[in-house]
């Protein structure tokens, strides 16, 4: 283990270690502290800190944060640790994105699709017998993780070239210009000072703790667990309506798996709920049982195994009615928490939203203590999307050392849920426009339904695609939201959200020419307003 040899202000001596490619991202990197090779001495800067800025949390926006800071020629360090799932799940450097989120849900849903592209193959010459069709979960696990590593070891690397001084290690507040770092035994690994910190631990899956029968996690998995899981799931339960739910639903479904999901109330909180509830109908039209109004109440064990075998018992909260769901799998999916808890942050006075948890911050992510930033996941009022926490990360190291003074701009930011039919967005929801700008007759809603033409030949999904622009009329029809259900969605809304962010009106898109055959055009031709009545439903090719 890596010793402290000194704790003085002005001095730090830690061990260090750079790890071979091939363990970089194994469950023992971030379940162990890296072993002794050697000693490196942290003198004081001039200012009296060990180090000029420091980054606690090695996701996205942290490393994006740290190396940006490292190009003006800062001394800056880098804390990261990943304490592993109740099911003893763990991973390396860079993040939930990285491991446990946005590159593995997208092989993943990748994996999903090219089946169906087989299945349509035959509607196009090809000869792809259905009995033939049969998917390998462990061959795509380990490949998805493979790649993983190889992303883990560029990060590592880019540190290095960076100079970022890296500690695999927990952070926690002795003062707020003092962070002791220690192992997951609460051993302490080194004492380091700094004259600016960035708080940049992002957040983890919630469990439902006292309601399903054991502890958190001992019949349950999370997202954090889904993409490596060594053996293949069998039948799967879904607890949650959010995007992470029915986007595992999704895949799962896609490449075979039985799929029940269990939502309590609103699919897609926070969305356009007419979207939301389209997303609904596509995943049952898709294979996906869907369990509205229904909460989990407890969870029983049958068998053990790799899968088990489980009973998920549920009450419908309108009707009453009791249900069991025999299943091999749980998966929960009921939110995200910020991973601030070990900080001890109210220790030096950084205020955390009673509510949320989250760390509270301005315009310029400075929390309370006026040397102490926090962006990404576990920011109050921040969105949980990895573009968003690296621009904000590499702005705020800007506006620090490079002379900058550009602010996040955290309005009008697209983002994708990667379901079957994939749903893009930018700007407001339809109920908040109706919100914001004072009701029906302040807002005209454009829309029209269609099908693919992809999809013709194999049937499917027709009139399941859906795209809808809200418009302020007082503004010129100033497009305010724009929603879009169907293939490719995040491929077509990047561009469009460029558009939006520079204040686009309903004209601008008519006057620009369609490319066709495409999804996209559609957004140039729509002329349906959903207050006229008329059918949305486009005819012709």
């Amino acid at each position: 283990m890596g010793t402290v040899v000194s704790t003085k202000r002005n001095e730090i001596i830690v061990a260090k270690e750079v790890l071979p490619m091939e363990e970089v991202g194994s469950g023992e990197v971030n379940g162990e502290i890296e072993e002794e090779t050697g000693e490196e001495s942290f003198p004081a800067l001039e200012h009296g800190y060990n180090f000029d800025f420091f980054v606690i949390g090695g996701g996205s926006g942290g490393l994006a944060a740290a190396i940006q800071a490292a190009k003006y020629g800062k001394k800056v360090g880098l804390a990261d640790f990943v304490t592993a799932t109740p099911s003893g799940t763990s991973w390396g450097l860079g993040g939930t994105c990285v491991n446990v989120g946005c590159i593995p849900k997208k092989l993943m849903h990748q994996a999903a699709l090219i089946g169906q592209v087989l299945e349509d193959s035959t509607h196009f010459g090809w000869s792809c017998s259905e009995e033939a069709l049969s998917h390998d979960w462990n061959r795509m696990v380990e490949k998805i993780k493979a790649h993983i590593q190889s992303l883990n070891w560029g990060y590592r690397v880019s540190l290095q070239k960076a100079e970022v001084e890296y500690f695999n290690a927990l952070a926690r507040f002795e003062d707020e210009h003092t962070l002791h770092l220690v192992d997951k035994n609460e051993k302490e690994v080194a004492k380091i000072t700094s004259e600016i910190f960035l708080i940049a631990v992002g957040g983890r899956p919630r469990y439902l703790d006292g309601v399903l029968g054991g502890n958190p996690g001992e019949f349950c998995i999370t997202s954090d667990d889904i993409f490596s899981l060594a053996y293949h799931p069998g039948k799967v339960v879904i607890i949650g309506g959010s995007y992470i739910a029915l986007e595992t639903a999704g895949f799962l479904c896609g490449i075979g798996i039985d799929v029940t999901v269990m939502v309590r109330s609103q699919l897609l909180r926070g969305f356009d709920q007419q979207l939301a509830e389209k997303i609904g109908v596509i995943l049952e039209k898709h294979g996906v049982q869907m369990l509205r109004n229904c909460s989990p109440t407890e969870i029983t064990s049958v068998e053990q195994g790799n899968p088990g075998k489980l009973i998920v018992y549920g009450v419908n909260s309108e009707t009453g009615e009791t249900m069991e769901e025999p299943c091999n799998t749980v998966i929960l999916a009921v939110g995200r928490a910020p991973s601030v808890g070990g900080l001890n942050l109210g220790e030096i006075g950084v205020e955390v939203d009673p509510t949320s948890g989250k760390i509270v911050v301005n315009d310029s992510e400075q929390t309370q203590v006026e040397h102490v930033y926090a962006l990404g996941d576990c920011a109050e009022g921040r969105l949980e999307l990895t573009p968003v926490a690296i621009q904000a990360g590499v702005l705020l190291a800007k506006r620090l050392f490079g002379g900058g003074n550009l602010r996040m701009d955290y309005d009008k930011i697209a983002t994708t849920v990667f379901t079957p039919l994939e749903y893009s967005c930018v700007g407001l929801s339809e109920e908040e426009a109706l919100e914001k700008f004072g009701g029906d007759e302040n807002i005209e809603v454009y829309h029209v339904t269609s099908q693919p033409l992809e999809f013709t030949l194999p049937a499917r999904d027709k009139e399941s695609c859906y795209s809808k622009l809200i418009c302020v009329k007082n503004e010129e029809e100033r497009i305010v939201g724009f929603h879009y259900l169907g293939p490719n969605a995040g491929e077509i809304c990047q561009g469009f959200a460029l558009a939006i962010k520079l204040n686009v009106k309903k004209g601008d898109l008519d006057e620009t020419v369609g490319i066709h055959p495409t999804c996209a055009e559609q957004f140039t031709t729509m002329h349906v307003t959903k207050r006229s009545g008329d059918s949305w439903v486009k005819t012709g090719c």
